[in-house]
């Protein structure tokens, strides 16, 4: 019986997902999205939003313990220079899990997983939606405006023709 037992091992040895993990994990953090599949997406946010976590406080202490799960230095300095930076106020959810459809070969689940200060289109079609917004009841207004339009048209079309 396999009671209380949630781990999914990914179909390796421990020490080979612990590499894996920690090899996405600095690919992840470097160049802040990654292509894989959903469960080791899952694996990974396991991994990695700890550590995330852990780059708020930048100590000596904090810097070595990320060091010894990723030991990547160039990843560990990205995570406390500018990662952090961005998410300082942000409580948790450091990464966010894109479905992207099947696999052609196996039929494996596929994603991207991101983090989410990141990820500028998300950014941009925020700032759009915002701007977009009206009101019904302006309907009125903006006929009103577009009927002025089109009476300087022919005005224009006749200082051009002369």
């Amino acid at each position: 019986m396999r009671h209380n037992k949630k781990f999914n091992h990914l179909g390796r040895t421990k020490a080979h997902r612990d590499a894996m993990l920690s090899n996405m994990a600095s690919s992840l953090i470097l160049h802040k999205r990654i292509f894989t599949t959903l469960a080791k997406a899952k694996a990974l946010r396991m991994y990695v939003e700890p550590l995330i976590n852990r780059a708020k406080e930048d100590t000596t202490t904090s810097r070595r313990v990320v060091f010894g799960y990723l030991q990547n230095k160039y990843a560990v300095t990205e995570l406390f220079k500018e990662i952090s930076v961005k998410i300082a106020d942000r409580p948790g959810g450091y990464t966010r899990i894109l479905k992207t459809g099947n696999r052609l070969g196996d039929n494996a689940k596929t994603c991207f997983i991101e983090l989410v200060d990141y990820n500028e289109n998300m950014l941009k079609e925020k700032a759009t939606k915002k701007a977009t917004r009206t009101r019904r009841s302006k309907k009125t207004a903006s006929a009103e405006v577009a009927a002025p339009a089109a009476t300087e048209t022919p005005a224009t079309e006749e200082k051009a023709a002369e």
